[in-house]
């Protein structure tokens, strides 16, 4: 082959096959072409018996700039590229240096490094103990384009992983790389390895490390969080993503496990969250049985667990208004208005958010992600008994589009805006709001919408109420005849005989 320098080997299997062959068939079984099998029966001389060609074959282009131009560039910004170098010689000598002397080029950058350039970074493969070391970090899923309930599911994935014995956790995570989600995560792999790893490592991540201090430490409750396992806590330098390794690599490995049983799947769309849970641990299982034997061996050198997990949640205070809202940490929540004018303590974990009033747990709502555009997580069940007594006011009111439902209900009302009256388009919206949220009809009531809307009619409230509200059943009338009570000394005498 061109280009391919022959060995030792080849030339004796060319040598064997030629006593048999002939000289093309033995050239084939060798892996050589017939003009090479020519020069050797010629030469038979061994490959290695004969001295390297070391002189030029063709005059070197960028002789004349090797070191007036180029070395100067290289000295003075040692990672420039090829193509940089090649584009401004072409700059400053045009119609000199065609495009197709970029490889040439580059030969002569790689083999100048080689021998005069800087220092370059060592890596140090480490070897791992059992039960000593465990990573997290978090990694985006954005690229898998996973959809939930046909919407656009934005998420990133808590990855935890044993190093010695590369058993892995990884969870769902909405919104950003908060304590609640790293304390979450952490815990709820720790209790499924059964055991404490001695060291937990992770990057630069802010809810373990101040980072805008000049002598960096933990933060507080990332310190109480490894106390209480007794883990010692450890970072990788800034910037240098390998030295946390043993989880970074595992984010593409996991990654691509996780589009590969999509595309078996058939599709990347899920009903609800649950299911695309579920699914996320069920591929981080079948990983986990490949490195069943090593985490046998760590399992039994991992520390004991505590009695109890520690707490995972943030807690802080809101004021529940009089629009039946609260706001936590930028997002606007509603809450039932019979909380209205309390103060309540609200817990915020990774995924959702528990409000209790003095020891009561009063509400319980999904935790929304700050990353989001649209800051509102409102339910409108809290506010259809108002709205039924003043439907108008859903026209002007401010929080309006955060309180559909699903986009056929916001199209619905569009819709009715544009052709009904103030009074007939709020009437017939907050009818069907009631109907969704009262009767647990909003999926299925949403699909007639769009169909609704796809045929250019607009719906009929009344029937719809027909159709989808339970009907009202009567409950027979049921007549009791007591017996008198002769009966039952009659039957007393029959025992008795």
């Amino acid at each position: 082959m061109s280009g391919t320098r022959i060995t030792d080997q080849q030339v004796r299997l060319y040598m064997s096959k030629r006593k048999h062959h002939s000289q093309e068939v033995a050239a084939a079984k060798a892996g050589i072409s017939v003009r090479t099998a020519r020069r050797i029966e010629c030469d038979a001389s061994l490959p290695s018996q004969k001295p390297r060609q070391s002189w030029r074959t063709r005059t070197d282009p960028f002789v004349d700039v090797w070191d007036s131009e180029v070395v100067p560039l290289l000295r003075n910004a040692p990672h420039l590229m090829g193509i940089t170098i090649l584009r401004k010689l072409q700059d400053d000598h045009p119609d000199r240096y065609p495009d197709s002397m970029r490889r040439t080029l580059e030969r002569r950058i790689r083999q100048w490094r080689a021998l005069e350039g800087p220092t370059r970074e060592v890596f140090f493969p480490q070897e791992h103990q059992p039960g000593v070391r465990a990573l997290s970090d978090f990694t985006d899923m954005s690229k898998l384009c996973v959809t939930i309930g046909g919407a656009p599911f934005a998420h990133r994935l808590y990855h935890f992983v044993l190093a010695f014995s590369r058993w892995e956790y990884a969870n769902v995570v909405e919104g950003g790389e908060s304590f609640e989600a790293l304390a979450a995560g952490l815990q709820n792999a720790l209790w499924q390895a059964g055991g404490c790893p001695l060291e937990h490592r992770s990057d630069s991540l802010s809810a373990a490390f101040k980072n805008l201090r000049e002598q960096e430490d933990f933060t507080t409750r990332y310190a109480a969080l490894l106390d209480h396992y007794g883990m010692q806590g450890t970072r990788n330098n800034r910037g240098m993503g390998h030295e946390n390794g043993s989880v970074e690599s595992s984010h593409r490995y996991l990654k691509e496990a996780i589009d590969q049983a999509l595309m078996l799947r058939g599709h990347r769309d899920f009903a609800e969250r649950g299911a695309y849970d579920e699914f996320i641990r069920e591929v981080v299982m079948r990983r986990n049985r490949r490195n069943a034997a090593a985490f046998r061996i760590e399992r039994e050198r991992l520390q004991v667990l505590p009695e109890r997990r520690t707490t995972d949640f943030v807690e802080e205070e809101a004021l529940v208004t009089r629009c039946s809202t609260f706001n936590v940490r930028g997002i606007l929540y509603s809450a039932p208005s019979r909380l209205i004018g309390h103060r309540l303590k609200v817990r915020l974990y990774a995924d959702r958010l528990d409000c209790f009033l003095s020891s009561a747990l009063v509400h319980s709502t999904a935790r929304a992600s700050r990353a989001a555009d649209n800051r509102h997580a409102l339910d409108y069940r809290h506010f259809i008994e108002s709205l039924k007594r003043k439907p108008q006011a859903f026209r002007g009111l401010a929080i309006r589009d955060a309180l559909f439902p699903r986009d056929a209900y916001r199209r619905t009302w569009e819709s009715l805006e544009a052709q009904l009256t103030q009074r007939q388009a709020c009437k017939i919206i907050v009818g069907l709001l009631e109907l969704a949220g009262h009767h647990g009809v909003e999926a299925v009531l949403a699909q007639r919408l769009d169909v609704l809307l796809d045929a250019g009619q607009l719906p009929e409230l009344k029937q719809l109420r027909e159709e989808f509200a339970p009907r009202e059943t009567v409950c027979p009338e049921v007549i009791v005849e007591m017996p008198p009570v002769a009966v039952y000394d009659a039957l007393l005498g029959k025992v008795a005989a």
